[in-house]
C-alpha cells in the first residue's frame, strides 16, 4: 500500500545563521530589551527556517517523483507527485499548478527499467529555471535503494553546482523509511549541509538528524486533512562569522497538515556559550513562537 503521508515542510532544522542575510522570522519589537545573549539566540531562531525549508525541499522532491517522471512511482505520494513534481497546490503555498509538459527542468532516470534498483534520478535546472517561486540552477541528484513507500528504502540526495536564488546548496540529504507495525515514520539525516550566500560569501554548515512519526490521521477517510506528525532530533554546526551552535528537541515538535507552522514543541538552542529555549506554543495554529534566555522572553513571528 502506498504511503501518502503529508510531511510537507515538517522537519525543523535549527541553525545559527549569524550575520547571514537570511530572513525567515521577525521579532516583536521590545525597546526595553538589550540583552545581547537573548538577541543571539533569537537571531538563531529567526534565521533557521531558511535552512529548514531549503532541505525540506530535498525531502519533498525525493518523496514526490512519480510515474510521469520516473516511469514508475518511486516516491511516497503516487501519481499526484509532490515537491517540484506536484500537480496540485500544497496547503497555504499559493503555488501554480505544475504539469510535466510545462516544466522548465529535465529529469533523467538510470536505469529506466521498472523495478530495478538502485535507481538514480537527476533533476537538471540548467542555467536558470523558476520553480515554485524560486530561481534554481544546477542539478539535484537522488539515488533510491527502493520505492520509498516500502519500509527500509532510502533516498540519498546530493547537489551538483546547485543554486536556490542567491544561495548555493551543498551536502548530503538521506531520507529513510523506518515505518513498522503500521506506524509511519521516517528518519532524515543531513551530512555536511552547507548554504552559502553568493552575494556576501557568508555561509553556515551543519549536520542534522530528525525522526518524523505520523501520530494521527493514518488511514482515515479524511486524508490528509487530519494528518499530524511528531518530530524529534538534533543539529550542530558553525557559521563563517565564528558562531557555533547546537539544537536539541526537548519536547517533540508537532506539525499539523492543516497548519503552515509548527504548533507545539520546545527546542534547546545553544549559540556559542549561550543557551536558550525556543517554544512553539500550546498547539494553536499561529505564526508565533517565543525565545527565552535567562528568564527574558522574546516573541518571534514565523514566516
Amino acid at each position: 500500500m502506498k504511503m501518502k503521508t503529508k510531511l510537507t515542510r515538517a522537519v525543523l532544522l535549527l541553525t545559527a545563521m549569524g550575520s547571514l542575510t537570511f530572513v525567515s522570522c521577525k521579532k516583536e519589537k521590545n525597546p526595553s530589551s538589550g540583552n545581547t545573549n537573548t538577541e543571539a539566540v533569537a537571531a538563531a531562531s529567526e534565521d533557521d527556517a531558511v535552512l529548514e525549508s531549503t532541505f525540506n525541499e530535498a525531502f519533498d522532491d525525493a518523496s514526490g517523483i512519480d510515474d510521469a517522471s520516473a516511469g514508475e512511482d518511486i516516491g511516497l505520494y503516487g501519481s499526484g507527485g509532490f515537491g517540484i513534481f506536484s500537480q496540485v497546490n500544497p496547503v497555504g503555498t499559493g503555488d501554480v499548478v505544475n504539469s510535466p509538459q510545462g516544466r522548465c527542468f529535465t529529469v533523467t532516470v538510470e536505469p529506466m527499467a521498472r523495478g530495478v534498483f538502485p535507481k538514480t534520478v537527476t533533476i537538471d535546472f540548467g542555467t536558470g529555471c523558476e520553480v515554485r517561486g524560486h530561481l534554481r540552477k544546477g542539478k539535484i541528484i537522488i539515488t533510491y535503494s527502493g520505492k520509498l513507500h516500502i519500509p527500509g528504502s532510502k533516498a540519498v540526495t546530493t547537489f551538483d553546482n546547485y543554486y536556490l536564488d542567491s544561495f548555493k546548496i551543498e551536502g548530503k540529504h538521506t531520507l529513510e523509511n523506518t515505518s513498522s507495525n503500521n506506524q509511519r515514520s521516517f528518519t532524515v539525516t543531513i551530512e555536511e549541509g552547507k548554504v552559502t550566500n553568493v552575494n556576501s560569501g557568508k555561509w553556515c554548515k551543519w549536520n542534522s538528524t530528525r525522526n518524523i512519526t505520523q501520530i494521527e490521521g493514518n488511514g482515515t477517510p479524511f486524508w490528509p486533512l487530519d494528518d499530524i506528525f511528531r518530530i524529534t532530533g538534533s543539529t550542530r554546526g558553525e557559521c563563517s562569522d565564528g558562531k557555533s551552535w547546537t539544537a536539541e528537541t526537548t519536547e517533540p515538535l508537532i506539525k499539523k497538515f492543516t497548519c503552515r507552522w509548527i504548533v507545539k514543541g520546545i527546542i534547546k538552542i545553544t549559540v556559542n556559550n549561550t543557551t536558550g529555549e525556543l517554544n512553539y506554543g500550546d498547539g494553536t495554529c499561529d505564526n508565533k513562537a517565543t525565545v527565552t534566555v535567562n528568564g527574558e522572553v522574546r516573541v518571534i513571528r514565523l514566516r
